[in-house]
C-alpha cells in the first residue's frame, strides 16, 4: 500500500534501525521504545489488521523471529511480552499488522 509507513519502511523509502530481515518479515527497533528493548516484527505482505490475517504460517513466523531476536538480545531467559494491537479500540495505530516485543526490565500488567 503507498500510504502505509510501514510498506515504505520495506520498500526503502523510510528507514529504520533494522536487527532482522528476510524474504518474510522485518524487525526494527521501535521509535517509542517502553522498554530497554522494545522492536517490532512485521511481514512484509501488507496485513491491515488481525481480523485480515489469513496466513497463520506467517503469523507464526512473527513470533518465533521475536523470540529468536529476545534469545540473540539475551533477555529472553528473564522473560518479556508479545503484543499485537488490533483496530482503534485495540490501540492499533499503523494498520499493518506488527508484533510488539518488549524486555529487559520488569513489566507491569496493566501497561505502564
Amino acid at each position: 500500500m503507498s500510504n502505509c509507513l510501514f510498506c515504505k519502511i520495506i520498500a526503502g523509502d523510510i528507514s529504520a534501525d533494522k536487527i532482522y530481515e528476510d524474504d518474510d518479515v522485518l524487525a526494527f527497533h521501535d521509535i517509542g521504545a517502553q522498554a530497554p528493548h522494545h522492536f517490532l516484527v512485521i511481514p512484509k505482505k501488507h496485513i491491515s489488521t488481525l481480523n485480515d490475517v489469513d496466513d497463520a504460517a506467517l503469523v507464526g513466523k512473527l513470533t518465533l523471529t521475536a523470540s529468536q531476536i529476545a534469545k540473540d538480545f539475551g533477555f529472553a531467559e528473564n522473560g518479556y511480552r508479545v503484543v499485537m494491537n488490533c483496530n482503534e479500540q485495540g490501540g492499533q495505530t499503523v494498520y499493518h499488522i506488527h508484533l510488539h516485543c518488549l524486555g529487559g526490565r520488569q513489566l507491569t500488567w496493566p501497561p505502564g
